[in-house]
Protein backbone atom coordinates (compact mmCIF):
# COMPACT_ATOMS: atom_id res chain seq x y z
CA UNK A 1 0.00 0.00 0.00
CA UNK A 2 1.66 3.27 -1.23
CA UNK A 3 1.64 6.25 1.01
CA UNK A 4 -0.45 8.71 -0.01
CA UNK A 5 1.16 12.33 0.47
CA UNK A 6 -1.25 15.97 0.75
CA UNK A 7 0.34 19.41 1.65
CA UNK A 8 -1.84 21.80 2.42
CA UNK A 9 -0.44 25.84 1.65
CA UNK A 10 -2.47 28.87 1.77
CA UNK A 11 -5.41 26.51 2.27
CA UNK A 12 -4.78 24.82 -1.31
CA UNK A 13 -3.96 20.65 -1.32
CA UNK A 14 -1.08 19.83 -2.84
CA UNK A 15 -0.76 16.15 -3.88
CA UNK A 16 2.49 14.72 -4.52
CA UNK A 17 1.57 14.54 -8.67
CA UNK A 18 0.49 17.84 -8.53
CA UNK A 19 -3.33 16.79 -9.82
CA UNK A 20 -5.34 19.14 -7.59
CA UNK A 21 -7.90 16.65 -7.21
CA UNK A 22 -8.28 16.93 -3.33
CA UNK A 23 -8.56 20.95 -4.11
CA UNK A 24 -10.75 20.43 -6.16
CA UNK A 25 -13.15 18.28 -4.09
CA UNK A 26 -12.73 20.45 -1.44
CA UNK A 27 -14.14 23.43 -3.72
CA UNK A 28 -16.98 21.56 -4.89
CA UNK A 29 -18.28 20.26 -1.09
CA UNK A 30 -17.85 23.78 0.20
CA UNK A 31 -19.32 25.56 -3.26
CA UNK A 32 -22.06 23.21 -4.21
CA UNK A 33 -23.18 21.59 -0.71
CA UNK A 34 -22.58 25.30 1.17
CA UNK A 35 -23.13 27.83 -0.51
CA UNK A 36 -24.71 27.65 -4.16
CA UNK A 37 -27.41 25.91 -2.41
CA UNK A 38 -28.02 28.20 0.18
CA UNK A 39 -27.85 30.97 -2.78
CA UNK A 40 -30.87 28.87 -4.21
CA UNK A 41 -33.01 29.07 -1.02
CA UNK A 42 -32.40 32.74 -0.87
CA UNK A 43 -32.74 34.14 -4.43
CA UNK A 44 -36.22 34.91 -4.46
CA UNK A 45 -35.38 37.80 -1.95
CA UNK A 46 -32.37 38.89 -3.85
CA UNK A 47 -31.76 41.58 -6.50
CA UNK A 48 -28.29 41.31 -6.49
CA UNK A 49 -27.18 37.32 -7.11
CA UNK A 50 -24.95 38.40 -9.34
CA UNK A 51 -22.96 40.58 -6.84
CA UNK A 52 -23.09 37.72 -4.36
CA UNK A 53 -21.76 34.89 -6.51
CA UNK A 54 -19.14 37.11 -7.89
CA UNK A 55 -17.97 38.02 -4.41
CA UNK A 56 -18.32 34.76 -3.04
CA UNK A 57 -18.25 31.87 -5.23
CA UNK A 58 -16.08 33.07 -8.17
CA UNK A 59 -13.42 34.72 -5.60
CA UNK A 60 -13.37 31.11 -4.77
CA UNK A 61 -13.05 29.81 -7.68
CA UNK A 62 -10.05 31.96 -9.03
CA UNK A 63 -8.13 31.78 -5.99
CA UNK A 64 -4.89 31.27 -7.36
CA UNK A 65 -6.57 29.70 -10.44
CA UNK A 66 -3.13 30.49 -12.24
CA UNK A 67 -2.24 26.90 -10.95
CA UNK A 68 -5.20 24.86 -12.61
CA UNK A 69 -3.48 25.93 -15.92
CA UNK A 70 -3.08 23.25 -18.39
CA UNK A 71 -5.02 20.28 -15.97
CA UNK A 72 -6.57 17.40 -17.67
CA UNK A 73 -9.77 18.10 -19.38
CA UNK A 74 -11.54 16.09 -17.16
CA UNK A 75 -10.04 18.20 -13.80
CA UNK A 76 -11.41 21.63 -15.42
CA UNK A 77 -14.86 19.89 -16.26
CA UNK A 78 -15.20 19.40 -12.50
CA UNK A 79 -14.34 23.41 -12.15
CA UNK A 80 -16.99 24.01 -15.06
CA UNK A 81 -19.87 22.25 -13.57
CA UNK A 82 -19.30 24.16 -10.14
CA UNK A 83 -19.72 27.51 -12.40
CA UNK A 84 -22.49 25.77 -14.48
CA UNK A 85 -24.42 25.28 -10.93
CA UNK A 86 -23.42 28.68 -10.25
CA UNK A 87 -25.13 30.24 -13.17
CA UNK A 88 -27.87 28.33 -13.31
CA UNK A 89 -28.69 28.93 -9.52
CA UNK A 90 -28.28 33.17 -10.33
CA UNK A 91 -30.61 33.04 -13.57
CA UNK A 92 -32.92 30.64 -12.00
CA UNK A 93 -32.75 28.42 -15.16
CA UNK A 94 -33.38 24.66 -15.36
CA UNK A 95 -31.03 22.09 -14.74
CA UNK A 96 -31.55 21.36 -18.53
CA UNK A 97 -30.66 24.43 -20.24
CA UNK A 98 -27.93 25.36 -22.36
CA UNK A 99 -25.33 26.66 -20.28
CA UNK A 100 -23.43 29.18 -22.69
CA UNK A 101 -26.38 31.89 -23.71
CA UNK A 102 -26.57 32.04 -19.71
CA UNK A 103 -22.71 32.56 -19.34
CA UNK A 104 -23.20 35.06 -22.29
CA UNK A 105 -25.58 37.11 -20.84
CA UNK A 106 -23.62 37.37 -17.37
CA UNK A 107 -20.43 38.31 -18.81
CA UNK A 108 -18.76 35.47 -17.34
CA UNK A 109 -15.87 33.64 -18.57
CA UNK A 110 -15.73 30.10 -18.66
CA UNK A 111 -13.10 28.37 -15.93
CA UNK A 112 -10.39 27.70 -18.91
CA UNK A 113 -11.34 31.18 -20.20
CA UNK A 114 -10.50 32.89 -16.61
CA UNK A 115 -7.20 30.97 -16.47
CA UNK A 116 -6.25 32.19 -19.47
CA UNK A 117 -7.16 35.72 -18.82
CA UNK A 118 -5.50 35.73 -15.33
CA UNK A 119 -2.37 34.68 -17.24
CA UNK A 120 -2.19 36.81 -19.83
CA UNK A 121 -3.25 40.20 -17.55
CA UNK A 122 -0.31 39.36 -15.42
CA UNK A 123 2.10 39.06 -18.41
CA UNK A 124 0.67 42.30 -19.66
CA UNK A 125 1.64 43.75 -16.34
CA UNK A 126 4.81 42.48 -16.18
CA UNK A 127 5.77 43.89 -19.71
CA UNK A 128 4.65 47.06 -19.19
CA UNK A 129 6.05 47.76 -15.52
CA UNK A 130 8.82 44.97 -14.96
CA UNK A 131 7.06 43.74 -11.93
CA UNK A 132 6.85 42.02 -9.96
CA UNK A 133 11.13 41.25 -11.12
CA UNK A 134 10.71 37.50 -9.69
CA UNK A 135 8.63 37.02 -12.62
CA UNK A 136 9.90 39.68 -15.25
CA UNK A 137 12.96 37.80 -14.72
CA UNK A 138 11.19 34.33 -16.03
CA UNK A 139 10.39 36.27 -19.73
CA UNK A 140 12.00 37.33 -22.26
CA UNK A 141 11.28 39.27 -25.71
CA UNK A 142 12.43 37.99 -28.63
CA UNK A 143 15.06 39.83 -30.90
CA UNK A 144 13.54 42.13 -33.47
CA UNK A 145 14.08 41.16 -36.85
CA UNK A 146 13.25 42.61 -40.43
CA UNK A 147 9.91 40.86 -40.69
CA UNK A 148 6.25 42.15 -40.96
CA UNK A 149 6.13 40.41 -37.14
CA UNK A 150 8.92 42.53 -35.77
CA UNK A 151 6.96 45.28 -34.91
CA UNK A 152 4.33 43.14 -32.22
CA UNK A 153 5.89 42.65 -28.99
CA UNK A 154 6.77 38.45 -29.10
CA UNK A 155 8.01 36.43 -26.00
CA UNK A 156 10.42 34.53 -26.74
CA UNK A 157 10.71 30.60 -26.15
CA UNK A 158 12.24 29.49 -23.35
CA UNK A 159 15.97 28.63 -23.27
CA UNK A 160 15.16 24.94 -21.83
CA UNK A 161 13.05 22.63 -22.26
CA UNK A 162 12.36 19.33 -20.07
CA UNK A 163 10.55 16.12 -20.06
CA UNK A 164 8.51 17.11 -16.83
CA UNK A 165 5.14 17.92 -17.74
CA UNK A 166 4.89 20.28 -14.76
CA UNK A 167 7.25 22.61 -16.61
CA UNK A 168 4.62 23.18 -18.88
CA UNK A 169 2.50 24.71 -16.32
CA UNK A 170 4.83 27.48 -15.57
CA UNK A 171 4.32 31.11 -15.95
CA UNK A 172 7.44 30.54 -17.71
CA UNK A 173 5.69 28.47 -20.36
CA UNK A 174 2.43 29.83 -20.36
CA UNK A 175 2.93 33.17 -20.76
CA UNK A 176 4.92 32.35 -23.55
CA UNK A 177 2.24 30.35 -25.51
CA UNK A 178 -0.62 32.26 -24.40
CA UNK A 179 0.87 35.71 -25.51
CA UNK A 180 2.38 34.88 -28.80
CA UNK A 181 -1.08 33.18 -29.65
CA UNK A 182 -2.77 36.81 -29.37
CA UNK A 183 -3.74 39.00 -32.41
CA UNK A 184 -0.67 41.39 -33.65
CA UNK A 185 -3.28 44.29 -32.68
CA UNK A 186 -2.98 43.17 -28.75
CA UNK A 187 0.92 42.72 -29.04
CA UNK A 188 1.32 46.24 -30.42
CA UNK A 189 4.40 48.04 -28.27
CA UNK A 190 2.96 50.39 -25.36
CA UNK A 191 5.20 52.80 -25.07
CA UNK A 192 3.31 55.20 -27.73
CA UNK A 193 4.28 58.81 -27.36
CA UNK A 194 0.92 60.20 -28.16
CA UNK A 195 -0.57 58.79 -24.92
CA UNK A 196 -1.31 61.54 -22.38
CA UNK A 197 -0.65 59.00 -19.34
CA UNK A 198 3.08 57.44 -19.25
CA UNK A 199 2.33 53.47 -19.68
CA UNK A 200 3.53 52.63 -15.95
CA UNK A 201 0.75 55.20 -15.08
CA UNK A 202 -1.65 54.10 -16.97
CA UNK A 203 -1.26 50.73 -15.59
CA UNK A 204 -1.02 51.47 -11.77
CA UNK A 205 -4.12 53.70 -12.17
CA UNK A 206 -5.93 50.62 -14.10
CA UNK A 207 -4.48 48.31 -11.40
CA UNK A 208 -6.27 50.24 -8.46
CA UNK A 209 -9.13 51.12 -9.96
CA UNK A 210 -10.00 47.14 -10.45
CA UNK A 211 -8.73 46.23 -7.19
CA UNK A 212 -10.77 49.24 -5.71
CA UNK A 213 -13.65 47.65 -7.25
CA UNK A 214 -13.14 44.33 -6.23
CA UNK A 215 -12.87 45.50 -2.59
CA UNK A 216 -15.96 47.21 -2.98
CA UNK A 217 -17.81 44.09 -4.70
CA UNK A 218 -16.71 42.08 -1.73
CA UNK A 219 -17.66 44.19 0.63
CA UNK A 220 -20.93 44.79 -0.69
CA UNK A 221 -21.81 41.18 -1.02
CA UNK A 222 -21.06 40.40 2.58
CA UNK A 223 -23.00 43.10 3.92
CA UNK A 224 -25.95 41.91 1.73
CA UNK A 225 -25.23 38.23 3.23
CA UNK A 226 -25.14 39.34 6.65
CA UNK A 227 -28.25 41.60 6.27
CA UNK A 228 -29.84 38.02 4.51
CA UNK A 229 -29.09 36.14 7.40
CA UNK A 230 -30.22 38.46 10.49
CA UNK A 231 -33.67 39.67 8.06
CA UNK A 232 -34.68 37.12 5.90
CA UNK A 233 -33.58 33.44 6.59
CA UNK A 234 -35.70 33.31 10.37
CA UNK A 235 -38.85 34.43 8.37
CA UNK A 236 -38.31 31.93 5.79
CA UNK A 237 -38.26 29.37 8.61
Amino acid sequence: MTQYTLLVILALFFDEYLTFSDQISALSKILLITYIRQLRCIRPYLKTASTIATSIVHSKLDYCNLLYYNLPEYQLNRLQLIQNSLTRAVITAPKSSDITPSLRSLHWFTIKERIDYKILSLTYKVLTSTEPSYLYDLISLQPHHSTRSSDVVTLAHPPSYSSLNINNCSFHHASRRLWNKLSKELRQPVDDESLSLPSHLSLTSSVLLVRFSVCLNHIKGTIIIFLIIIFFIPRVV
